[in-house]
């Protein structure tokens, strides 16, 4: 059995693997060795990988390291089933990385973005031969309304929950509906953008992934799991 762990901006996850499956998979705030332990205790996992977007944390290395026999951290120095076309692979967001793999090994040999909407929104595109390009960062859903917030004297701080009409009829739509909007658009010109060059079969994955999979105009295939589904694939390729 192959346990992974993510430490995203807000949550961190993580998912049990029995192959290539999936069989069970966790959401927390914070990680502690003791919630942590416990899952290890009950499920008895072999292998593991970690991926985290923070800082070292040295105490949940040891742990994973002493507790299972095999463990790997996602790093550009790990050997990966897609090459990196990035110029700068030491800077690169690893769960980037994870979700591109997650998708390809969804959908191999196809051109792919990969469009993960969470704190932040990444928007990454992945060849049919297996190259992984890059991609653009912008703000996500939660960060922008902040920003109108607390950047400004008079604008309420307003969440994705609500009315959405094409113009707000008062503060709390105008807002809800040009961010949301805003980001409907800019994800519908990616994927039509990318779709004028080649065929392009299109991810999205985060905790805003199901929200926006019925508000966009192009097809697109939600999934949450990309990035533990990644990091389950990076892990048995180490074999």
């Amino acid at each position: 059995m192959n346990v992974t762990v993510d430490i995203g901006n807000s949550f961190i996850k993580i998912a049990l693997f029995e192959g290539n499956l999936m069989i069970k998979h966790f959401q927390h705030n914070e990680l502690t060795s003791d919630n942590l332990c416990e899952i290890l205790n009950e499920f008895h996992p072999q292998n593991g990988i970690l991926c985290s977007v923070k800082k070292d944390e040295p105490w949940l290395t040891e742990l994973l390291s002493k507790r299972l026999n095999y463990f790997y951290e996602l790093t550009p120095q790990l050997p990966l089933p897609l090459d990196i076309g990035y110029q700068t692979p030491h800077t690169l967001g690893m769960d980037r990385v994870a979700a591109a793999v997650g998708a390809w090994s969804e959908k191999p040999h196809a051109n792919l973005l990969v469009i993960d909407i969470g704190t932040a929104i990444t928007i990454d595109f992945v060849t049919s031969t297996g190259v992984y390009q890059g991609g653009n960062i912008s703000p996500g859903p939660d960060l922008r309304f902040k920003a109108l917030n607390a950047y400004t004297d008079r604008l309420p701080l307003v969440d994705a929950d609500g009315a959405l009409p094409a113009f707000g009829c008062d503060t709390e739509t105008a807002i809800r509906s040009g961010v949301i909007g805003g980001i409907v658009r800019e994800l519908d010109a990616y994927i039509n953008e990318q779709q004028k060059k080649a065929e392009v079969f299109s991810f999205l994955t985060g905790g805003y992934a199901f929200y926006f999979e019925n508000k966009l105009k192009s097809r697109t295939f939600a999934d949450e799991n990309l990035v533990p589904k990644g990091l389950n694939t990076i892990l048995n390729y180490q074999k």
